[in-house]
């Protein structure tokens, strides 16, 4: 123990701890050359070896009562009968030399009993680096177990001494894929001594007790504990001996959902977890648990697998009978577990995007087949306006919930789940051979009975109409006014429903969604001719179409038509890629801006990429609302309106044989033929199509006439056949309008302000009187456009610490039914003694934004601490 080393020591006594006096007993004189060479300012040396008890008695407490002494002495204390200073001694501090009394007067530590047991960890205070980290950890009262708990926590790296943490580190600390290897910190535990009381400490914390205790085993109890614990029924014979009591499974439980909810460590469990899985076969174990008895467990990604598996199987089982909101309960609490979860990354061991796009999948097909179901006695309706009401009012959600489901099945299959493949023949089914055929079927009726003779349905304005209805208008309230159209290529109207509840969950955004009857046959040269200015559409010689005479198939003649009315026509990407001062000068002097968006169109019109189309469309919304937040919060846009040339049809399946139109071959008067539709002048009624004249369905001269399929048939499958347009299903002749305002207004405002939903806890004075306790939350209102979602975690905490597993829960119930709002959760505490006077916290956080949304007293007093 070198010099400066004691002098640091000993200005600690006196400056940090602010003795007067410090005696210092060296019996075995080993220091006593060191004593010239200490430098400590305004300290007396006194050796009492050298001066009498009663004249340092009389100087200490009469002659100088102020200043400082050290009082060394080559021997032990003498017996209390025979200490002249025992009153001076017990109001003075006490300092030793040797290597442990120097550690446990470094350390801070009270009891005098642990310098036998810190100099047989000597070996572990010759590093600098060590002793000051763990003086970061120890409290003075700790005992030897905790020291050597937080001896464990340094070599582990652990930044909180507590078990669960230090043995978290133990294990995330375990070579990458090695799952029967030690971590390197084993070895240092050896060789400092503290391995036997690491199993001391798991003993008292999880009951673990072997001959010949292992991390592996001990691993191995941790997870299948947890199975136990969170299953709801029987756990197989084959696991319940690799199981822990019940207070140690209680722990396990809260140190795994630790270990799980750490940002940093929870990839290691995830790899861990997949290693114990293997070793305790667990495959061959779950075969007999249904979904229901899982359906709390969070412990194994294969668990996970099963349950998405078999609540595929029985989404089809059930699909005559389906109730989506049973599907829905299981999915969207699968959605909120660990491996679930859209709020954590995914990982080589956990797929999280995956399987929550499995179960966006299985909810979706669930509402499809409900839908299927509420339409059993068919689509019919007396008249082509109340089928196409029928369409805006809610048959659109058959395409949409095709869509998504889709969606949602190709991010799973082109990321190796290929699980729902047997449910994806039952969607096509349902959606093609069932909706679209019937609604092809009774969409035929009405179009054979005089529709196409005058192709006007009330309540359903006409597309060639468009800018004096949505433009036109606005522009005459005023020269100041200034309105925006964004045309989406392709945009069909269930696109634009999700469209305007997104929007509409925008502060300060009001939109409000309507449809238009689109111009015949349904193609886009047609289609944005309809939507420019014009007082004239008619068809050249070549067939092409013109407005008042001028071209406008490209964006520059689309441009020099819109010049008419002070207007100009640009491209998104080129609209969005302007800073705000530049789209700002950009627009100033028109009062007309037409930008025109080409997503879904420009990938489904492809062979080569019209697989991509769901993706495309899911791309198309997100910038699309990146547009209006554009114009509106950068550009001052007070008028905007959303719209589309046509819309389309497309199944992911390609179509066969029966969807091919029986037509042998075009007439010879055709100019233009597209797979579903003939434009040319002068062609012959035909039995396998529709015949009509453009002068009627578009007001277009040019005596130009066209043939359409009967139905969802394609006239020839050349190039790209799943994803067509041109004909007059309504998926591509119900046009969508969408018109957004920016709300001023204080008070109006107010109103489009977007908010979590709240969440209570139902009952009052909380508490626990079980290891395993249930809560009762409920959100405070129906979620909507303006009433978001919230996700939270949820535990009780002493202080900022849980002493239960944190769990995760979402709340985002629609309904107006508030039995559909409860969720329950489910908490496990540790298996300690709790302080039946002390008042805990049931704490609900926002996942998202680490926000405390509440926080409830709780007490805890259990009559027994295993009681389950």
């Amino acid at each position: 123990m070198d010099s400066q080393r004691i002098e640091s020591a000993l200005k600690d006594q006196f400056v940090a701890q602010g003795h007067r006096i410090v005696f210092w007993n060296d019996p075995e004189r080993e220091f006593e050359e060191i004593l010239p060479e200490l430098e400590l300012d305004d300290v007396t040396l006194l050796r009492l070896d050298q001066v009498c008890g009663l004249e340092v008695k009389v100087r200490l407490e009469l002659t100088d009562t102020r200043g400082r002494y050290l009082l060394y002495a080559p021997c032990e204390p003498p017996e209390v009968e025979q200490d002249w200073l025992l009153d001076v001694r017990l109001y003075s501090a006490s300092f030793r030399a040797d290597r442990a009394s120097m550690m446990l007067n470094e350390l801070g530590l009270t009891q005098q009993s642990l310098r036998l047991h810190l100099a047989e960890r000597a070996r572990f205070f010759t590093s600098r680096d060590r002793l000051e980290r763990l003086k970061r950890l120890v409290n003075p009262t700790d005992n030897a177990l905790d020291i050597d708990r937080k001896i464990i926590a340094v070599l582990a790296k652990s930044d909180q001494p507590e078990f669960f943490n230090v043995l978290i580190a133990l294990f995330d600390a375990l070579p990458e894929g090695q799952f029967d290897a030690l971590p390197p910190a084993w070895e240092e535990m050896g060789k400092f001594g503290v391995q036997a009381a690491f199993w001391d400490l798991a003993g008292g914390q999880f009951g673990y007790q072997e001959g010949a205790p292992t991390l592996k085993n001990l691993l191995i109890r941790l997870l299948v504990s947890d199975l136990s614990h969170a299953c709801r029924g029987p756990l197989p014979e084959g696991l319940k001996p690799l199981t822990l009591g019940r207070q140690g499974a209680a722990n396990a439980v809260v140190c795994l959902a630790q270990w799980r909810d750490s940002s940093t460590r929870g990839p290691s469990y995830e790899r861990l977890s997949a290693g114990v899985a293997d070793a305790v076969k667990l495959t061959q174990h779950l075969g007999a648990l249904e979904i229901e008895a899982l359906a709390e467990v969070k412990t194994f990604l294969l668990v996970e697998q099963v349950i998405a598996s078999r609540l595929r199987d029985r989404v089809l089982e059930t699909a005559q009978s389906i109730k989506p909101q049973a599907v829905r309960a299981i999915a969207a609490h699968r959605q909120d577990g660990y491996w679930a979860s859209r709020a954590l990354p995914d990982t080589p061991h956990a797929p999280r995007r995956s399987l929550y796009a499995v179960y966006e999948a299985l909810q979706t097909a669930a509402d499809l087949f409900d839908l299927r179901n509420a339409h059993l006695g068919g689509l019919a309706q007396p008249n082509a306006q109340a089928l196409l009401t029928a369409y805006t009012g809610g048959l659109y959600r058959f395409d949409q919930l095709y869509r998504q489901f889709c969606e949602a099945a190709d991010y799973a299959e082109s990321h190796d789940w290929d699980i729902l493949k047997s449910l994806r023949k039952e969607v096509e089914q349902v959606y093609g051979a069932g909706f679209v055929a019937e609604l092809a079927l009774e969409w035929n009726k009405h179009l054979g009975t005089g529709l196409l003779g005058s192709w006007r349905i009330d309540g359903l304005p006409n597309q060639q109409t468009f800018f004096d209805r949505e433009v036109g208008r606005v522009l005459a309230k005023g020269t100041d006014r200034r309105v925006f159209v964004i045309i989406s290529d392709a945009l069909r109207f269930e696109i634009a429903q999700e469209l305007n509840g997104l929007l509409n969950g925008k502060y300060r955004f009001d939109a409000n969604l309507s449809a238009q009857l689109g111009v015949l046959p349904s193609y886009t040269g047609l289609g944005m001719a309809a939507l420019l200015p014009h007082q004239a559409l008619d068809y050249d010689e070549g067939g092409t179409v013109r407005v008042d005479g001028l071209p406008c198939g490209s964006l520059e003649q689309r441009g020099r038509v819109l010049e008419a009315v002070q207007g100009v026509a640009v491209r998104a990407e080129v609209f969005m890629a302007m800073k705000k001062d530049e789209g700002r000068a950009f627009v100033k002097p028109y009062r007309v801006v037409y930008v025109y968006h080409d997503q879904v169109d420009a990938v489904g019109d492809k062979a080569s990429t019209e697989g991509q189309t769901f993706g495309a469309v899911r791309k198309a919304i997100n910038e699309l609302c990146d547009l209006v937040s554009k114009i509106i919060n950068s550009l001052n846009g007070n008028h905007l309106v959303i719209t589309a040339d046509h819309g389309f049809l497309f199944q992911e399946t390609p179509p066969g044989e029966t969807d091919k139109n029986t037509l042998a071959s075009k007439p010879a008067s055709t100019l233009l033929a597209k797979k579903r539709y003939l434009l040319g002048r002068n062609l012959p009624a035909s039995d396998q199509a529709w015949h009509g004249t453009t002068a009627v369905t578009a007001g277009a001269g040019g005596g130009m006439e066209f043939w359409v399929p009967k139905g969802a048939n394609r006239f020839h499958f050349v190039g790209g056949s799943r994803f067509v347009h041109g004909g007059a299903m309504p998926q591509e002749v119900v046009v969508p309008i969408i018109r957004v305002h920016h709300i001023k207004e204080t008070g109006s405002a107010a109103k489009t302000r977007t908010r979590t939903v709240g969440v209570s806890v139902l009952g009052s004075n909380f508490k626990v009187t079980t290891n395993r306790c249930r809560f009762q939350l409920i959100q405070t209102e129906p979620v909507g456009e303006r009433v978001k979602p919230v996700t939270l975690k949820v535990a009780i905490y002493d202080g900022a610490d849980p002493v239960t597993n944190v769990e995760t829960l979402t709340f985002d119930s629609p309904s107006t039914d508030m039995n559909q709002w409860k969720k329950t959760v489910s908490l496990t505490l540790e298996g300690r003694r709790f302080d039946s006077k002390k008042v805990f916290q049931l704490i609900l956080r926002d996942t998202e934004t680490g926000v405390e949304e509440a926080r409830f007293d709780v007490t805890i007093d259990l009559a027994f601490i295993n009681d389950f």
